[in-house]
C-alpha cells in the first residue's frame, strides 16, 4: 500500500502541465451538428444536419438540464464530485490497490478527469484502456482544470460533450433523440437510463436497464425497475429518432447550408412559407380522390427576383418527400402560350385584335397526322388573338407557331431562362400546346419577365448588395399587351366562365396549363408586386383524374394571391411608350364572341386613323353603310397556307358590304366585280386589296400578307399527341 502511494505521488509530481482552455473558449468553439436557416426577418424556419461525424444539438446550460439527470450522473460517475479538486484520491488509491492485488484494470476517473480527456486528445486511451502514465497525465490535467473552472462549469461542459449512445453527443441530442424532449423535461427513469449509458454507450437495452435499476435502488428512487426496463426497450432497442424542431423549408436549407456552416439567411418570408405549405397540403388532400398526390408552389417578388416562398412538395403527405417539385422538369401544357403570342405580336405578325381560325386542322408529319383539338373538343370559328390566348384555344396557337416557326420559338424560350431545350424540329408544332419539358422555377421567372415589361434576371434565395446583370428579352409594348390579355376576364370567359379561381378582386394576369393525359397541371400568374406559380400532379408521372387548370392548381394560386394582397390591392400597369389604344368593332359574324372594345396596339401595327373602329370587321350590326367597305380580309391580316388542305380547295374569300356596283383590285390588277364573296387562290406574298366604283375611283383598301411554309416533317407527332391539349 505504501509503495503504491509513493509511486502515485512521484508520478504525479513529474507530470508536465497542460494548456487548459477556458470554459468560455470551449463553449464558443462548440458547434451543433445542425445548421439553421433564417428567413428574411431573422427567424429560424428550418434546421438541417450538416455534420455527419456526430449528432449534437444546441449547448444546454446547467440551469436548462433536469436536476434528476444531474443527480443520476453524479451518483453514477463521481459520487464525491463536489468534494474533490479534480481527482478523487480515495477512489484512486483504492483502484491502484485493487489492481495490484487482483491484476485488474479498475478505473477511478472523476467527471473532471473524463472531461479533460475529451478536451485533450493525448489523454484519450490509445487502446481499450489508458496506460498508467496516461492515467496520471489525466489526473494532473484534471487538477489544473479545476483550478481555473468552477464545478458548475465542469459539470455543464461534461454533460454537453459526453457521448451517450451511438452518435448522440451531449445531453441535448441524447434527450431529444431517445426521448423526444428537451433536457429540462427528463424524469427519473429517463435520467437513470442516460446516466447508465455513459460508461458503455452501445450496450444492449438489457444491460443498460440492469445498470439503471441498480442506480435507482442506490438513490432510493420510487420508480420501479419494471418501468425502467420497459422504457429501455422502447428507447434503446431500435434506431433513435431525432424530431425536427422546425422544418418549413427543407429544400432551401439543402441549397444554402453546407458542411461546417451553422447559419444562412434566406429571402424566404416565414409566415408566407408556412401559409403556402398549409394551403398546398390542404388542397392536395382534397384532390387525393382524383389521384393527385403531389404539388409545388413558388412565390417571388417581381422587382427584386427574391424568392418569398419555396414549397417544393407537400411534406409528409408527398409521395416522395425529397423530390423538389420546383426544379423538376414536366410538360408545360398551355403555360407557354403567352410567350408564343408575345413573340408574334412583337414581330408585327399579329395584333391583339387579329382574327385566328379556330377550326379543325390536319397537318401531315412523318409519323402521321397532327390533329390538335381544344380542351373542350369544340371549335369556336374566327376568334381574336385576345380571346384565343385568354381562353387558351389550341388550334389558333398551332397556327401562330406556324407563323413564328418552332426554332424561333425555342430561341425565345432560351432567352427568358428555359434551359436544356432541344431544337425546334425536335418538338414540331406540338410546342404550341406544351410538349416542352420545363420547371416551375423557369416558368415563374419567365412570367415575372412579362410582369417586368420584358426585363429578365435570375431569381435568388439570398439577398445581396451586388448589382445583378439583367437583359431586355421582350419588347416592352408586347409584354404589356400580353399582361393585359392575361388579365382579361371577359376574354377568358369563353372557356372558363366569369366565376373561376382565376378571377381575383384586384388586378392579376394569369394562365393555366394541363399536359398530355392530365399528368401535370399548372397555374402561373402575377400581380403588380408578385408572381406565383403552382404545379400539381404526381411525381411518379401517373395521370390525374378529371383535373383541370381551374380545379387543380388555380385554387392554390388564388388563395396565395389573396394572402399576398390582403392589405394592399394590386394595380394594373400603365401602358409604356410605343403602345396606343384604338376602338375596334368586329364583323357581326363574330360579334357574339368579339364585342366592340378598346384594343391595345404596338405603334405602327394599329389600323389607319380613319378606320380605327373597323378591325377585321365592318360596321356594327344594323348600320347601313352609304359606301362599300371591305369586310374580309381584315386590315393587316396575315394568312398561312395550310399544307393539309388540297391546293384546289385552298381559297380566301374576299367580302364587301355596302351599295354597289364595285370592282375588286388586287395589287393594281382587276380580278372581279360584284358584292358576292369573291374567291381567290392564295400565293405567298404581300398584297393590297382595293374596292373601286364604276368610275374606277378607289373606295376602300386593305393590306394583307400570305406567308408560312409547309411544316417540317421531322416534327413527328401522331394523332394521339394532338389530343394532349390543356387549357
Amino acid at each position: 500500500m505504501r509503495i503504491s502511494i509513493i509511486v502515485v505521488v512521484v508520478a504525479f509530481l513529474s507530470l508536465p502541465a497542460y494548456a487548459i482552455p477556458g470554459f468560455d473558449d470551449i463553449r464558443a468553439s462548440y458547434k451543433s451538428s445542425e445548421a439553421v436557416l433564417l428567413d428574411r426577418h431573422g427567424d429560424v424556419i428550418h434546421e438541417l444536419r450538416v455534420d455527419a461525424h456526430g449528432r449534437r444539438l444546441d449547448w444546454s446550460s446547467l440551469d436548462e438540464i433536469s436536476p434528476a439527470l444531474i443527480s443520476a450522473v453524479i451518483q453514477s460517475e463521481d459520487k464525491r464530485f463536489y468534494e474533490h479538486s479534480g481527482a478523487d484520491w480515495k477512489a484512486l488509491g483504492s483502484a491502484v490497490f485493487s489492481n495490484l492485488l487482483s491484476g485488474g484494470k479498475r478505473g477511478a476517473s472523476t467527471i473532471t478527469m473524463q472531461l479533460v480527456s475529451m478536451l485533450e486528445k493525448d489523454l484519450r486511451p490509445k487502446g481499450r484502456k489508458r496506460t498508467l502514465s496516461q492515467k496520471w497525465d489525466q489526473v494532473k490535467a484534471a487538477q489544473e482544470l479545476e483550478g481555473k473552472w468552477t464545478k458548475k462549469q465542469v459539470l455543464e461542459a461534461y454533460l454537453n460533450l459526453v457521448t451517450f449512445r451511438s452518435e448522440l453527443q451531449g445531453i441535448s441530442a441524447a434527450s431529444m433523440g431517445l426521448f423526444g424532449k428537451a433536457p429540462g423535461g427528463l424524469n427519473e427513469a429517463e435520467s437513470f437510463l442516460l446516466a447508465s449509458l455513459i460508461r458503455s454507450p452501445n450496450s444492449s437495452a438489457d444491460m443498460v436497464a440492469a445498470r439503471a435499476c441498480i442506480l435507482s435502488t442506490s438513490t432510493k428512487a420510487t420508480v420501479s425497475c419494471a418501468y425502467i426496463r420497459k422504457l429501455a426497450y422502447e428507447s434503446l432497442a431500435g434506431l433513435y429518432r431525432m424530431p425536427h424542431r422546425i422544418g418549413l423549408a427543407p429544400h432551401v436549407a439543402r441549397q444554402l447550408l453546407g458542411e461546417g456552416q451553422q447559419k444562412a439567411v434566406s429571402t424566404i418570408d416565414g409566415p408566407l412559407q408556412r401559409f403556402a405549405s398549409e394551403v398546398l397540403a390542404h388542397h392536395l388532400k382534397e384532390l387525393s380522390s382524383q389521384n393527385v398526390h403531389d404539388g409545388a408552389l413558388l412565390v417571388v417578388e417581381n422587382s427584386t427576383g427574391e424568392i418569398l416562398a419555396y414549397v417544393a412538395n407537400s411534406g409528409t403527405s408527398a409521395s416522395a418527400r425529397h423530390v423538389d417539385g420546383i426544379l423538376a422538369k414536366r410538360q408545360a401544357g398551355s403555360s407557354l402560350k403567352p410567350f408564343l403570342y408575345g413573340l408574334a405580336i412583337e414581330r408585327g405578325l399579329l395584333t391583339a385584335a387579329s382574327l385566328l381560325d379556330d377550326s379543325p386542322v390536319h397537318i401531315a408529319t412523318a409519323a402521321g397526322l397532327y390533329v390538335p383539338h381544344d380542351y373542350d373538343n369544340e371549335f369556336k370559328g374566327l376568334v381574336s388573338v385576345r380571346t384565343a390566348l385568354s381562353s387558351s384555344l389550341n388550334v389558333p396557337a398551332v397556327r401562330v407557331l406556324m407563323l413564328v416557326g418552332p426554332d424561333d420559338f425555342v430561341r425565345r424560350l432560351n432567352s427568358i431562362g428555359f434551359r436544356n431545350l432541344n431544337e425546334g424540329d425536335y418538338y414540331g408544332l406540338s410546342m404550341a400546346l406544351g410538349s416542352v419539358d420545363v420547371s416551375l422555377y423557369e416558368l415563374v421567372n419567365a412570367y415575372r419577365n412579362i410582369a417586368n415589361r420584358g426585363r429578365w434576371n435570375d431569381l435568388r434565395l439570398q439577398s445581396a448588395n451586388v448589382k445583378r446583370s439583367s437583359r431586355q428579352t421582350m419588347n416592352r409594348a408586347a409584354a404589356f399587351i400580353i399582361s393585359d390579355i392575361l388579365s382579361d376576364r371577359a376574354a377568358r370567359s369563353l372557356t372558363f366562365g366569369y366565376e373561376n379561381p382565376l378571377s381575383t378582386r384586384f388586378w392579376t394576369a394569369v394562365k393555366t396549363g394541363t399536359s398530355k393525359d392530365m399528368r401535370d397541371n399548372w397555374c402561373i400568374g402575377f400581380s403588380d408586386k408578385y408572381t406565383v406559380g403552382v404545379w400539381v400532379g404526381n411525381f411518379s408521372g401517373a395521370p390525374m383524374w378529371n383535373v383541370s387548370g381551374t380545379s387543380g392548381a388555380a385554387p392554390v394560386w388564388l388563395e396565395t394571391m389573396n394572402y399576398l394582397h390582403l392589405r394592399k390591392a394590386s394595380r394594373p400597369p400603365s401602358p409604356p411608350t410605343g403602345v396606343l389604344a384604338r376602338h375596334v368593332v368586329f364583323n357581326q359574324s363574330v360579334a357574339s364572341i368579339e364585342p366592340a372594345r378598346m384594343e391595345w396596339f404596338i405603334r405602327g401595327t394599329e389600323p389607319p386613323e380613319m378606320a380605327s373602329d373597323i378591325i377585321a370587321s365592318t360596321r356594327p350590326a344594323g348600320n347601313k353603310l352609304e359606301r362599300p367597305l371591305i369586310v374580309y380580309p381584315p386590315r393587316n391580316a396575315i394568312f398561312a397556307i395550310d399544307p393539309d388542305i388540297p391546293d384546289e380547295n385552298s381559297l380566301i374569300f374576299f367580302q364587301a358590304e355596302g351599295k354597289g356596283p364595285f370592282e375588286w383590285i388586287l395589287n393594281k390588277e382587276k380580278i372581279g366585280s360584284g358584292p358576292a364573296p369573291f374567291s381567290w387562290k392564295p400565293r405567298y406574298g404581300k398584297y393590297v386589296l382595293s374596292l373601286a366604283d364604276s368610275q374606277g375611283q378607289i373606295i376602300d383598301t386593305v393590306n394583307f400578307e400570305v406567308r408560312g411554309s409547309p411544316p417540317d416533317s421531322s416534327g413527328a407527332y401522331t394523332d394521339a399527341d394532338a389530343n394532349n391539349a390543356g387549357e
